[in-house]
């Protein structure tokens, strides 16, 4: 026994070294791993061969010599265990079979997939909260990788849309609704719905994916018709409103009634589904006084109410397929009719039409002169009698009323303004009110494109004084008295008042009367545009007047100014004066009067003085004025005819001139020192005083100036 325990071994050994064998048969491998190296290496005897067996995983080995090869770049989402034969053959006898396993280890290598894109579902407004609006199934995405557990996040595209919905959970992606919806508020909210194979965002591996959701809220019928006007108190409830009407006692009106604060009319509060409405009576209408239309709401008459009251109408409007309706409250008071005047809304209207027009012409709105003129009265306690108003023009035949509209009644041959009253009577109650229509009677002409002015209306032959504005025209009272020409056979016009009209009215007399101002037939007005080019060139030729003006006084009397300023003069370089004064030896007697001769004497020349005025130093002291002189001396006596100015050397100078000018013409210049200013203030008093004294007792007409003097 011994001896076969030791010989067991070594014909074990003896037995292997005949067949093939391999040191492992199982083996992992992770996939997507790419490896040049042998996965094991195969022991062949001698003699024999080595293949692969026909259960082999198809392309996945390779034998190369004694070594096992992987083929293919193992995939665990596609094959998870590959299988290699090994068969060792001596020449076709396989001597030895062998089996080699490779399992593939799963890596996170996938990324998830919805089933979709975008999807959009529809969701009922009436929907109730914590409703499942969309089960995890339709939501969910795939993941090929077996171990991956993926992670949903809800993420709000629509403002506010997360307020209205949410997901199950994290890892169950059904959709639910968390609050009231209101097709009002928001009709569409989109999502991105989020999913990641890993539970955090910074892991690597990790792989996501997304898809979007649209929710369609669709309307439901949750509000009942609403009466409008109405006040909202929510988004469900509405104020209704209630109605008031007054129908006059004795009469039976022919339309609709006028109601406060608008006719009976309701709408669907769910204005998407927008039933249309039924109306009808609930209560008040038993005596069939009123009837309504069921699909207008219309209320009318059936008959007349005989005296005063009241009805309160209850009104019932549903909705056509009978889901929900509403009540609101109808009051009508029937009153005395008796006394009810209709009223105009203004007391002037104004119009305007073209010269020319013919009969049936309709008379323009001055203020929208595209829109024909309309004159509608309205009676403030019974609207409904609007409809019974007529209108009619009283004094005036070249207009006529059609309805609410002003037409011609004649040829218009002049321009002009007319003044019509257009009466209005309400046929039921009778009452009456009055109005005036001023209508502009005007040429058809282009808009002025430049400043070429026409001849002034003032210069032809008969045309009025001015051709801009007149005087609004006389006012005229209905009884009579108007100052206006009247059409034989017409009332004299009415006017409110002073025209307010912005129209000129030179314009002649219509045939018809009307008119207040005449002027001959041809077109002599200005526009607006060529009376402010007149001004503007009468304006600037005044301004270029005054300024020449100014010019030319300032030439001529300049100097004249200067002196009488107040101000010092300064001294004029070529200036005239007395070269007497200038030498210490000048003769101060005066000189001899020349003898009167029939005619004129000759005029002197001038002597043309030095470039310079003597200095204040140089002048001699004036003992007295001319007045001093004594009586019976020369009649050629001097008078003072100006005041005395004070030089700038702080002296005096007078001009004397003889009363004889017509046959010769004195001067005397007098000058006085400053450093005696007193006594020449004393002469130059003396000397005034003589002068006026002139003709009184004791002073000669012919007595020369005395010797302190220098006579021209």
């Amino acid at each position: 026994m011994r001896t076969w325990a030791l010989l067991l071994p070594l014909l074990m050994a003896t037995a292997q070294a005949q067949v093939c064998s391999v040191d492992k048969t199982v083996f992992e491998v992770k996939e997507n791993t790419n490896s040049s190296e042998p996965l094991l290496d195969i022991y062949v005897p001698e003699g024999q061969q080595v293949t692969l067996g026909p259960s082999s995983t198809r392309f996945a080995f390779r034998i190369q010599g004694t070594q096992l090869f992987l083929n293919v770049t193992p995939d665990y989402e596609e094959n998870s265990m590959l299988q290699a034969q090994l068969e060792c053959k001596s020449g076709d006898t396989t001597v030895t079979q062998l089996r080699v396993f490779v399992s593939v280890l799963d890596v996170n290598d996938n990324t998830p997939q919805f089933p979709y894109v975008a999807r959009v579902w529809k969701v009922p407004e009436d929907t109730k909260v914590n409703t499942t609006i969309i089960p995890e199934t339709e939501l969910e995405a795939q993941d090929l990788d077996k171990d991956d557990i993926l992670f949903y996040t809800l993420q709000e595209v629509t403002l506010g849309a997360s307020d209205f919905f949410s997901l199950m959970g994290t890892n169950r992606p059904a959709l639910r609704l968390d609050q009231p919806l209101d097709f009002e508020k928001c009709r569409n909210m989109t999502f991105q719905l989020l999913v990641r194979d890993t539970q955090e965002e910074n892991v690597e591996p990790s792989h996501t994916a997304t898809a979007t959701l649209v929710l369609e809220v669709q309307p439901a019928d949750l509000r009942p018709p609403w009466f409008l006007p109405c006040t909202y108190s929510d988004a469900y409830v509405c104020i209704q409103a209630q109605y008031q009407g007054t129908v006059p006692t004795g009469h039976k009106l022919p339309g609709a009634l006028v109601l406060q604060p608008g006719p009976i009319y309701a709408v669907d509060g769910d204005w998407a589904i927008s039933q249309p409405i039924v109306y009808s009576f609930m209560k008040g209408h038993e005596d069939g006084t009123f009837s309504i239309d069921a699909s207008t709401g219309n209320l009318t008459m059936s008959k007349s109410v005989p005296s005063p009251k009241t009805f309160l109408l209850v009104v019932k409007g549903e909705q056509a397929d009978h889901g929900r309706y509403s009540v609101t409250q109808v009051m009508v008071e029937a009153r005395d009719a008796n006394g009810s005047l209709p009223r105009f809304p203004e007391s002037l209207y104004r119009g305007t039409v073209a010269r020319g027009s013919g009969v049936g012409v309709a008379v323009k709105d001055a203020a929208a002169p595209s829109q024909p003129l309309r004159i509608r009265a309205q009676d403030p306690e019974f609207p409904d009698l609007n409809s019974a108003i007529t209108y009619q023009i009283t004094n005036n035949s070249n207009f006529r009323m059609d309805g609410e509209a002003v037409l011609t009644n004649a040829l218009l041959v002049h321009t002009g303004v007319f003044y019509a009253e257009v009466e209005a009577k309400n046929t039921v109650t009778s009452g009456t009110a009055t109005t005036v229509v001023e209508i502009q009677v005007s040429e058809q002409e282009p808009a002025p494109t430049g400043t070429t002015l026409r001849p002034s209306a003032s210069s032809m032959p008969g045309g009025p004084s001015s051709a801009g504005t007149s005087p609004s025209p006389t006012p005229a009272s209905p009884s009579g008295g108007s100052a206006q020409t009247s059409k034989p056979g017409t009332s004299p016009l009415t006017s409110p008042g002073p025209s307010r009209t912005p129209w000129s009215s030179a314009g002649t007399s219509g045939a018809g009367g009307g008119s207040t101002t005449n002027k001959p037939s041809g077109d002599q007005r200005f526009s607006a545009v060529e009376m402010a080019a007149l001004g503007g060139v009468l304006g600037a030729l005044l301004l270029l007047a005054l300024i020449a003006l100014m010019v030319l006084v300032h030439k001529l009397y300049g100097h004249r100014l200067k002196c009488c300023s107040g101000k010092a003069l300064e001294p004029q370089p070529q200036g005239f004066d007395n070269q007497a004064f200038v030498s210490e030896e000048a003769n101060w007697a005066p000189a001899p009067s020349p003898s009167p001769r029939p005619g004129r004497p000759p005029t002197p020349e001038p002597v043309t003085p030095g470039p310079t005025s003597p200095s204040p130093a140089t002048l001699h002291h004036v003992p007295e004025s001319p007045a001093a002189a004594r009586d019976g001396e020369d009649p050629a006596a001097v008078r003072s005819i100006l005041t005395k100015e004070r030089r700038p050397e702080g002296g005096y100078k007078a001009v004397w001139f003889g009363e004889d000018i017509g046959a010769e013409a004195d001067v005397v210049v007098l000058n006085e020192p400053a450093s005696e200013a007193d006594g020449a203030g004393d002469s130059g008093s003396e000397g005034s005083g003589d002068a006026g004294s002139d003709a009184g007792p004791g002073r000669g007409t012919e007595d020369p100036p005395g010797a302190d003097s220098i006579y021209f």
